[in-house]
């Protein structure tokens, strides 16, 4: 139950901008293009290498800002999975081809629905049900993963219900204290939006903006600018436009206090990127690996219809790395050779017995590791390994592990394997190339995102407001900085 009765100095505000990436952000903000972001960065501090979660898909990274764990925690593996418990496809949402052919009703119930209620692991806390517990009331604005702790009715519009299982178009969510989320729950008594449930960039800052101007910000408010990643599928990682865009409407909300000094004396702000993006090739021959052609001896299953007896693999895609599961006896093995037949696809990884192994098309050899073991690395996990650490690029100093082209590699890697039951192989794409399966979308002469490379896997942290910081540069880490910062601000 949300309880309305305690109240902060300084709420904190985090802004996340889907696809946000450390260079172009420092381009826009070198050439005065960004000033609003530049002055919350010159007012407090900038962390240019924060790592994100894996695969680096929206719904896996929210849910580990949300709940500080990675996915074998909290369990949403990524945007496309197959779950083998109920023989379906999961998909929230991946493309509009895609998840016709998988089924509109299905997918979209997975998203408004089992995303939060079913899937989100209950062993774990959301921020805002832990803000809950001690009195304190959030928001969430934009964001599909917004698990809280008070009951309330969403409603679709009439001429969707069609597409949807609820009855009259009507469901009960577990929502935080002030919920936004497009035409299904609105801030504002007028305003529009004409996506159906995130609104666009200047949906979400008026919500926010409505908030300040009403004194009704909580004590934490987590906003979502998803425009940008769209945008940067097509024009490519170093596109600045949308920075531009979005930095405007920053500005906006800077502007309703007496000066911007004011805007960071009376509120903490946060802005982060989600995931980066590699850029892609132009040549579909060259740069697209369609697993199907790939394992075409192997009886598949097709989205659109039930698994059949004799399927024998099921394909998931989320754009630079995918799962391959083993639904009837399938040598993995024998996968394997297969797969390394493709010299573009970098990391292969698989449970085997208490171990992950790593193999690759590109190098020789087999990596093998499990959490605890007498190797520590830059974040202060503990490993045991055995083979050839070349496969992810680690690096040693004395006993210490260093991490390159793949941050935090091996706690990722274990958060993806073990973020749901069965028998499944975890493939990553070399920079440039791009996954495909049934119907999936892809994105040439653009760029991609989805993989453990350290392209899609850092991005930038702005602090302004408190001299406080992450206890390491990772997302997981979010959830723990924001409780204290709230915290601190309790027994002052």
């Amino acid at each position: 139950m949300d309880n309305h009765v305690v109240s902060i100095p300084k709420p904190v505000i985090l802004l996340n901008i889907d696809s946000l990436m450390p260079q172009p952000l420092e381009i826009a903000m070198q050439t005065g293009r960004a000033p609003a972001l530049k002055f919350l960065m010159e007012q407090g501090r900038y962390i240019a290498n924060m790592v994100t979660s894996f695969p680096t898909m929206s719904v896996t990274i929210d849910s580990s800002l949300l709940t500080g764990t990675y996915a074998d925690k909290h369990h949403i593996p990524g945007l496309n999975w197959f779950d083998t418990e109920q023989n379906q496809f999961v998909n929230y949402g991946t493309g509009f081809r895609e998840t016709f052919r998988m089924g509109m009703k299905k997918s979209i119930h997975h998203m408004l629905y089992n995303l939060n209620n079913v899937h989100l692991s209950e062993k774990v806390s959301t921020i805002y049900e832990e803000l809950a517990r001690i009195g304190l009331s959030s928001a969430s604005i934009n964001s599909f993963v917004y698990r809280g702790n008070k009951l309330q009715q969403l409603k679709i519009p009439k001429f969707l219900r069609t597409f949807t299982y609820f009855e009259d178009g009507k469901w009960t969510m577990k929502v935080p204290s002030i919920f936004s989320l497009g035409l299904f729950s609105k801030l504002r008594p007028v305003g529009f939006t004409a996506q159906l449930a995130a609104g666009n960039y200047k949906y979400m800052a008026r919500e926010l903006r409505y908030l300040i101007h009403k004194q009704k910000l909580p004590a934490f408010t987590f906003c979502i600018f998803q425009d940008m990643d769209a945008r940067i599928h097509f024009k490519g990682p170093m596109d600045i436009k949308g920075i531009i865009k979005i930095d405007r409407q920053i500005q906006k909300m800077l502007n309703m206090f007496d000066s911007w000094e004011e805007a960071v004396n009376s509120n903490i702000w946060m802005i982060i990127g989600d995931n980066g993006h590699s850029a892609t090739g132009t040549k579909y021959r060259d740069y697209i690996i369609d697993l199907r052609k790939l394992l075409n001896n192997y009886r598949i299953v097709r989205i659109q219809r039930a698994v059949h007896k004799k399927d024998e693999l099921a394909i998931c895609v989320n754009q630079r790395m995918a799962y391959v599961y083993m639904l009837d006896h399938v040598n993995i093995g024998t996968i394997v050779e297969k797969l390394k037949h493709d010299k573009r696809i970098d990391i292969i990884a698989w449970k085997e017995n208490d171990c992950i192994r790593v193999e690759s098309a590109m190098k020789e050899g087999t990596l093998y590791f499990r959490p605890n073991g007498k190797y520590v690395d830059e974040f202060n996990q503990s490993w045991w390994i055995v083979g050839n650490h070349e496969l992810l690029d680690l690096k040693w100093i004395e006993n210490h592990i260093v991490y390159n082209d793949f941050p935090d590699a091996l706690a990722r890697l274990h958060g993806a394997l073990y973020s749901h039951p069965g028998q499944f192989l975890v493939v990553n794409a070399k920079p440039g190339c791009e996954f495909k399966a049934q119907s999936t979308p892809f994105h040439l002469s653009g760029a991609a995102h989805g993989s453990l490379h350290k392209q899609e896997s850092i991005v930038p942290l702005i602090i302004a407001g408190t001299n406080e910081q992450p206890i390491t540069p990772r997302i997981i880490d979010l959830k723990e900085f924001i409780f204290r910062v709230i915290q601190e601000q309790l027994h002052e």
